[in-house]
């Protein structure tokens, strides 16, 4: 396994650090668990008690290597070099679902480009029970350090298939009967969205929205109503507001 951090991911935080080594692919994954040389803490202890448990490498560096390798992030004192985050084939996703015995609640992302943004999507979507996220190949951010420590573990749950072509996608999705639900500033009040069944919901790039080839392939049009004097949401909030709806249809 490689032990070269150029080679690796940084995964920085007590949180994200824990739910990385708690998750099945730990021993596959993880090159080398870092803490803070003289502390003591609860954090630390924690995550050297699962590490070494795990027969993982555990090295003590100075807090000054930690700052300086989280670019001066909130560390806690702990961080780990894993192999980089691993995408699923779109099977999985349908396979997470049938394992749930649910229909499959599918969230597709057109071109977001703020890792930050795909972390708090990724928290959102663990919350209310996302079966998986599409995102495509180009133009947009991928499974990063920045996106797992803003998803603080959510990344090792939620499933991500990383796709060459959303349209030919959307249009895979419809051949296995998933109803594709798209936003945009004129469309249904998402408030009457029924989300039950097999869906898949489209959220677009932070300034540009649904790209116009894959708003034409979606079923149907939903809208967040708003009265202020800015006509849009954080791409992140957005998509929190949507899943909810969709969590409390599909739960009612």
């Amino acid at each position: 396994m490689q032990n070269n951090s150029e080679e690796s991911e940084l995964v920085f935080g007590h949180h994200s650090v824990v739910e990385l080594l708690k998750s099945p692919t730990a021993n596959q994954r993880v090159n080398k668990v870092l803490v803070q040389k003289d502390l003591t803490s609860e954090h630390v202890r924690e995550v050297v008690k699962i590490a070494k448990r795990d027969r993982l490498i555990v090295q003590e560096v100075p807090k000054s290597k930690l700052d300086l390798i989280s670019d001066g992030g909130t560390h806690q004192g702990v961080a780990a070099y894993v192999a980089p985050y691993q995408y699923v084939e779109l099977d999985e996703i349908f396979k997470s679902a049938e394992k749930k015995g649910t229909d499959p609640f599918i969230l597709i992302l057109d071109k977001i480009e703020d890792p930050h943004n795909l972390g708090s999507i990724m928290r959102t979507a663990d919350a209310v029970g996302v079966d998986g996220i599409i995102i495509p190949k180009h133009r947009s951010t991928g499974l990063t350090a920045v996106v797992a420590k803003t998803s603080t573990g959510a990344i090792e749950h939620v499933p991500v298939v990383r796709v060459t072509n959303l349209v030919n996608t959307i249009n895979d999705l419809k051949k296995r009967n998933v109803w594709i639900f798209g936003t945009a500033m004129e469309g249904k009040n998402y408030r009457q969205w029924n989300a039950k069944g097999a869906i898949a919901l489209v959220i677009g790039n932070e300034g540009k929205g649904v790209s116009p080839l894959v708003q034409k392939q979606v079923d149907e049009t939903l809208s967040i109503p708003m009265v202020g004097h800015v006509q849009s949401l954080n791409a992140s909030v957005a998509t929190g507001v949507m899943l909810y709806q969709a969590f409390a249809s599909r739960n009612e």
